[in-house]
């Protein structure tokens, strides 16, 4: 799908995309490359699906990094390497995650542990420390945006308990995001929580069949339909302009009215 802003709305900008290979992340990265972005597209394993997500924004305008998020050290040069091709990064947006389905509280210890330390590896601390980097990089350039990918599981809580630790990671990396947005308003640094239902994903898929299917799901929903993926990529790039900077620290809702708050 086109992106509903103009081909110039992020024209200059320089924006950092974690996960930017399937889901979320890949037409997320195809709407910002479509708003005149230039786009650092990171991605774990998948190159492949980066580039597919990449394919349409010119090469002068995008740099594909892969980075094991659960590694900090991979973490930091990640930032580094994003910060050295323009000199500057603009916008973070924290989208990859990791989403166990072994980790449940009867679940056998060391699988519940691996579940533990993957979400927290990978869906806090990565983004965390990248945020840490932003901050910083942020104060110096008189300000920047950061866009977080929560999860309505943040504020519900999991339907399957064996994803106890993804919830709790949502929820963690949630309240760090609105810590830097009140922390650091004065200083022009913005940060944005969107708070996504269930989305059409691999891992929404995934969710899916662990409760008995996807009819099973859709029946608890208002709209009867899921979140596409675009729609949640067509709230970033509007964030990213920074049209709207008193939206500062809000936790936006994409769920089809199955959970207003």
């Amino acid at each position: 799908m086109a992106s509903p802003l103009s081909p110039t709305a992020l024209s200059g900008k320089t924006i950092l995309l974690t996960g930017a290979s399937k889901g979320i992340g890949a037409a997320t990265a195809r709407l910002l490359g479509a708003a005149g972005a230039h786009l650092i597209a990171h991605y774990g394993r998948d190159r492949a699906g980066a580039e597919a997500a990449t394919a349409d924004i010119p090469d002068a305008r995008k740099l594909l990094i892969g980075a094991d998020l659960a590694d900090q050290d991979a973490v930091g040069r990640l930032w580094q390497e994003a910060c050295d091709w323009r000199g500057r990064v603009d916008v973070l947006v924290n989208n990859a995650a990791v989403m166990p389905f072994n980790g449940g509280m009867d679940a056998p210890l060391a699988d519940w542990q691996a579940a533990w330390d993957a979400c927290y590896a990978v869906n806090i601390l990565a983004p965390a420390r990248l945020m840490r980097e932003a901050v910083g990089h942020f104060q110096a350039q008189g300000g920047g945006t950061i866009v977080s990918i929560s999860s309505w599981a943040a504020q519900r809580g999991v339907t399957n308990p064996a994803t106890i630790a993804y919830g709790a990671s949502k929820a963690t990396i949630r309240a760090a995001t609105q810590s830097v947005a009140r922390a650091y308003a004065r200083e022009k640094i913005l940060a944005y929580i969107i708070a996504p239902g269930v989305v059409r994903t691999r891992l929404s898929e995934e969710f899916a069949a662990s409760q008995g299917g996807e009819e099973k799901v859709s029946a608890t929903l208002a709209s009867g339909e899921w979140v596409t993926p675009d729609e949640v990529g067509r709230l970033v790039a509007f964030l990213a302009t920074g049209a709207a900077p008193q939206l500062s620290g809000a936790t936006l809702d994409v769920n089809g009215a199955s959970y207003i708050r």
